[in-house]
């Protein structure tokens, strides 16, 4: 059984989420607190461009560049939709139960854009995709809510089960339970985590998704204007923890008491025995230090990463696509030839690259250069073992064979941008100026930031952090240097190895782990 932990570090401007999976990081998730524009949001936009060759329009929704909606994601009801919301302002919010509306025809399916929008309308969309590098966001007028079992689609009446529930039976009672609960105009997806649960749980998400989605037309009035939020889907840490979260987790550890009891709540709610495995972090080190989260990032984000026996991929990111080049470096093994060797290479590549894509949220096309192999078993055999090890991956994907050239191509969804992190880090000596002090003064720099500290807040309890190689000299000899400070001024200072600094950055917090500010 595999271990999954999740290390949740909640920062002042982010919100960072580490999956582990036997101590390996697999996924990580970086929230800014001011994010806007995720993907699940519903606004109101105003038609800014009709684009007849696109048979599209640009639509402005806040964002600094139109976001751009396909005459193919408007939604085969979308007029239904649109009679609604504009029912909707001229009643001052007053709307009509949707089970009780007569729904239009559908529109043409190879219809045109200009049959159906006109500039200046208002129109009710969602973030389908986030805005990426140059591009706005992308939108669909086919709205859906999603709750932690069910997505709930206005305007349709369609029961549809997640095809990962394997069980037919089971695929049957989620169907017919769902079809007798659910009021007419609504259509409704199940998720695989409904799987087994019973007709109150589901019924009660049920009515709180209606009751969301109509609720949110209360407040229309003739005077509200586009672009305006209409319905926000929860922020993102939120979304990823109702989508990641379920009962196979071993261990949570955050490291912010608040959002540890909601946590807790919810694993109450989903498996009621894991209630414990909730913990809340009170180290001095940074959680993800702590949890040695920090030293695999700075292994697993650069251009190189290395994996079994010498060998390492090279990734390389283009604005069409992505492309990873897979490398036996200086693997040799007696015994092998060239062709065993380079499947046992590429085998191991692909549980890399598995790993890679969830990791940095790889999207869009990604090639991938492997070891040429002559036998089409062995061609076959890294096929399937791709297909294997991408099969837990949330993301949808799909994946070709190999061609005659070697590569494999895959496509991967891409909803928001790709996890970016910089490995390399400054000079540690001169901090990218090209100058530096004099290093033999770095530690009369820090003695005197320390007699500062002392004389501004009057502490006598201290925790320094620095670059491992740095505590390490504090601490060296009989009487360390840092014990000597200790006694000449009174204190308790504490020294901790902080993996992730460089080797000259340094910090002194108080005894409640508050940084103390310099300046």
């Amino acid at each position: 059984m595999v271990n999954k932990d999740l290390i949740i570090d909640v920062g002042v401007s982010e919100v960072s989420l580490a999956l582990l999976e036997d101590k390996q990081l697999t996924e990580l998730n970086k929230e800014k607190r001011n994010i806007r524009f995720s993907v699940g949001d519903i606004y109101l936009g105003k038609v800014k461009k009709i684009m007849p060759g696109l048979n599209a329009a640009f639509v402005n929704v806040g964002y600094e560049r139109d976001a751009f909606l396909h005459y193919l994601d408007l939604g085969a009801q979308f007029r239904t939709q649109h009679k609604y919301y504009t029912s909707a302002v001229q009643k001052q919010g007053r709307i009509t139960p949707l089970h009780k509306l007569k729904l239009e025809e559908d529109i043409d399916k190879d219809g045109k854009i200009t049959d159906v929008l006109t500039g200046g309308q208002t129109v009710l969309v969602q973030i389908s995709k986030e805005p990426i590098s140059t591009k706005g966001p992308r939108l669909s007028s086919e709205i859906s809510i999603a709750g932690r079992n069910l997505v709930l689609m206005p305007f349709s009446d369609k029961v549809s089960i997640s095809s990962k529930i394997e069980s037919s039976e089971e695929k049957n009672r989620l169907k017919t339970l769902v079809q007798s609960i659910k009021p007419k105009n609504y259509g409704v997806i199940v998720r695989t985590v409904a799987e087994g649960k019973k007709v109150a749980v589901l019924d009660a998400e049920l009515k709180e998704l209606v009751s969301r989605w109509e609720s949110a037309f209360f407040g229309i009035r003739k005077e509200t204007k586009a672009p305006r939020l209409f319905i926000g889907e929860m922020n993102r840490t939120s979304t990823i923890l109702r989508d990641m979260l379920n009962g196979t987790f071993t261990g949570i550890h955050i490291n912010d008491p608040i959002l540890a009891e909601e946590v807790r709540k919810y694993i109450r709610e989903i498996a009621p025995e894991k209630e414990k495995i909730v913990k809340v972090y009170k180290g001095t080190l940074p959680i993800f230090d702590h949890f040695g989260v920090n030293k695999q990032i700075k292994a697993l984000f650069g251009k190189t990463v290395s994996f079994k026996h010498g060998a390492y991929l090279i990734i390389e990111h283009t604005e069409a696509l992505h492309v990873i080049d897979v490398n036996s470096g200086n693997r040799s093994r007696s015994g092998n030839d060239q062709e065993a060797n380079a499947l046992e290479v590429n085998m191991e590549a692909a549980s890399e690259i598995a790993r890679q894509l969830r990791l940095r949220d790889m999207g869009g096309i990604i090639v991938v250069d492997f070891i040429d192999m002559q036998s089409g078993e062995n061609k076959q055999q890294l096929f399937e073992k791709m297909k294997e090890i991408m099969t837990p991956d949330r993301t949808k994907h799909n994946i070709l064979p190999l061609s005659k050239f070697g590569l494999m191509q895959i496509t991967r969804q891409r909803v928001r941008p790709e996890m970016n992190i910089v490995t390399d880090e400054k000079c540690p000596s001169c901090q990218g100026t090209g100058q530096t002090r004099p290093t033999i003064l770095f530690t009369d720099d820090l003695e005197k930031n320390l007699e500062f500290i002392l004389g501004k807040i009057k502490t006598r309890k201290i925790i320094l952090n620095v670059h491992p190689f740095v505590a390490s000299f504090l601490k060296k000899g009989v009487i360390p240097l840092y014990r000597r400070w200790n006694f000449k001024y009174k204190i308790l200072l504490k020294v901790q190895a902080v993996t992730s600094y460089h080797m000259l950055e340094y910090h002194f917090f108080d005894r409640y782990d508050n940084e103390i500010d310099l300046a």
